[in-house]
């Protein structure tokens, strides 16, 4: 069997591998720049970037390695919001996102030696009304800050969330459904316990 790499220090992306079965993985945090290109739509951009980070995993690696990258972001309307960079940043996009639905994007790349498969899943999330309070107090808990919209809908981000429509796994950083149809492609059946198909 070839070594699985997953190119991401998400902790929530490692936890998503092994509650699909998937515990012998390495992880490789390889350096790439996550150039967003406003040309592109919210689905090839991040698209792009999880292409860019197999590409850096690559040079790391022997062509046997089967690469796993994404990048996840979220977006109201044409906006993107990235990872806060202070605390009065997420509470301007935890306001923004009050009561209003957004998009969660996550780019998806598997790659092994010069073989290469992307793509990007999309799914819709609503937030209920939020108070003021609610946000401070939500901030409080330092669980905003290393997210793309300042929340995670895995944790105490999901009493913020009042619908969804799309991949729930999406949300959190890694499109489970998606991944293994890629991964099938490369001989690798997650539901077969990881095994060659």
């Amino acid at each position: 069997m070839p070594t699985i790499i997953l190119a991401s220090q998400s902790p929530r992306r490692q936890e998503l591998l092994r509650r699909i079965g998937l515990r012998d993985f390495t992880v490789l945090v390889p350096h790439a720049p996550e150039h967003w290109d406003p040309t592109l739509s919210p689905e090839e951009g991040v698209t792009a970037i999880s292409r860019a980070k197999a590409a850096a995993a690559a040079a790391l690696c022997g062509p046997s390695d089967i690469l796993i990258a994404a990048d996840t972001m979220v977006f109201l309307k044409n906006r993107r919001l990235g990872k806060p960079a202070d605390e009065a940043e997420a509470f301007a996009m935890l306001s923004a996102l009050s009561g209003r639905t957004h998009t969660v994007c996550t780019g998806l790349t598997v790659r092994q030696g010069d073989q290469v498969l992307s793509g990007a899943e999309r799914t819709t999330v609503r937030f209920r009304p939020l108070t003021e309070g609610e946000i401070r107090s939500y901030i409080a808990t330092g669980e905003p800050m290393d997210k793309a919209g300042a929340y995670g809908i895995q944790d105490r981000g999901a009493l913020l969330v009042e619908g969804i429509e799309g991949d729930f796994f999406n949300v959190m950083g890694l499109p489970v459904l998606r991944l293994s149809r890629m991964l099938r492609t490369f001989g690798v059946d997650l539901l077969c316990g990881g095994e060659a198909v």
